[in-house]
């Protein structure tokens, strides 16, 4: 018992974030594992998987393991799970965390089980789950006990997860499929169309990154694009502008907005009121898109906040809540029989 620690997971489509009490986030590394077909064994987890993305050999497969959220390939998500938490943790025997990992606030019941069967089999003494908008709002620094509404908008790489929140729980809320990988999706669609230019995956995050923008701005960025022409079939580098990055964008944005906007038809006029005095706090790594909070702002009318370590929050506040466990075990995401 003397080794339990409690351990907050961030299991994201893009990025896995390990958070320690006592220590905060201790690991934060892009989810993707590469495996040697051949043996099946793992070459190699996180940042170093990542680069052999789009350039491995035959027999080597550098693969993500959660699509939209959600558990793609259950075997390699647990692998993947237990090199970070010995990665974070240390390598012993007897150490058994408690664990609470977060998942988007449309999971099933099924994608719920296999969530918490991985993070059993990957050392965890009990695993509870928490919602990510519920989690992100905890790590943005906000009292969720509260009675008044808090409307946390988390753009992830799989998901993006919009809700009302007001006394610990969810009043209004959506998960839409549409976020990070989304907008990588977009760039490389946009390339082929507009400049006949095949780019990688990797490289339409960079695009996205450096001049990747949401919102008009009279400051115009520019960047040298690699990639290979579909006409010749050869390599070639052009320029691309921020411009072209927000006419990519437009689309995976529009259905982000018009997702806001649906939650916020269905909120209760009382909790409307609140959100409309305090604003909409954005999380994830999404926020950190240029612009992103210009664009839901012009849509909804209301001033919207991008969250100090926006990318960190789901995992900040997956561990705080550790520290609120009655509430949580308690919480209908961990009890035996869902309610109806």
């Amino acid at each position: 018992m003397g080794f339990t620690d409690e351990v907050g997971i961030d299991l994201g489509t893009a990025n896995v974030l390990v958070y320690m009490k006592g220590k905060g986030v201790v690991l934060d590394e892009p989810s993707v594992v590469a495996i040697n077909k051949d043996t099946n064994s793992i070459l190699a987890v996180g940042e170093e998987a990542r680069k052999m993305l789009g350039r491995t050999p035959a027999n080597i497969v550098a693969v993500r393991p959660l699509k939209d959220g959600v558990i793609s390939d259950y075997e390699i998500t647990e692998r993947m799970l237990k090199y970070f938490i010995r990665k974070a943790c240390g390598n012993s025997r007897f150490f058994k965390p408690r664990i609470m990992v977060c998942v988007p606030s449309g999971v099933t019941e099924v994608e719920k089980r296999a969530v918490k069967e991985a993070a059993v089999q990957a050392g965890g003494k009990s695993v509870f789950l928490m919602e990510e908008p519920v989690a992100a709002a905890i790590g943005a620094g906000i009292d969720i006990s509260n009675p008044d509404g808090v409307m946390v908008i988390d753009v992830g790489g799989g998901t993006t997860d919009i809700a009302v929140i007001s006394l610990g729980g969810i009043v209004a809320s959506n998960s839409i499929k549409i976020a990070g990988d989304k907008f990588d999706e977009a760039i490389i669609k946009y390339m082929r169309k507009e400049y006949k230019l095949y780019i990688g995956e990797r490289t339409a995050e960079d695009l996205k990154m450096t001049v990747g923008t949401a919102f008009p701005s009279e400051q115009i960025t520019t960047r040298e694009c690699r990639g290979r022409d579909l006409v010749t079939g050869l390599p070639k580098t052009i320029e691309i502008s921020s411009k072209d990055m927000l006419e990519a964008l437009d689309e995976t944005l529009h259905a982000i907005c018009e997702a806001v906007h649906g939650v916020l038809e269905r909120t209760p006029p009382e909790l409307a009121a609140d959100i409309s005095g305090t604003g909409i706090i954005l999380t994830g790594g999404g926020a950190l898109l240029n612009g992103i909070d210009k664009r839901i702002e012009q849509r909804t009318g209301i001033k919207v906040i991008i969250a100090e370590n926006a990318k960190s929050c789901v995992a900040i506040g997956t561990g705080s809540a550790l520290d609120q466990l009655e509430a949580i075990e308690n919480n209908y995401m961990n009890k035996r029989k869902p309610y109806v």
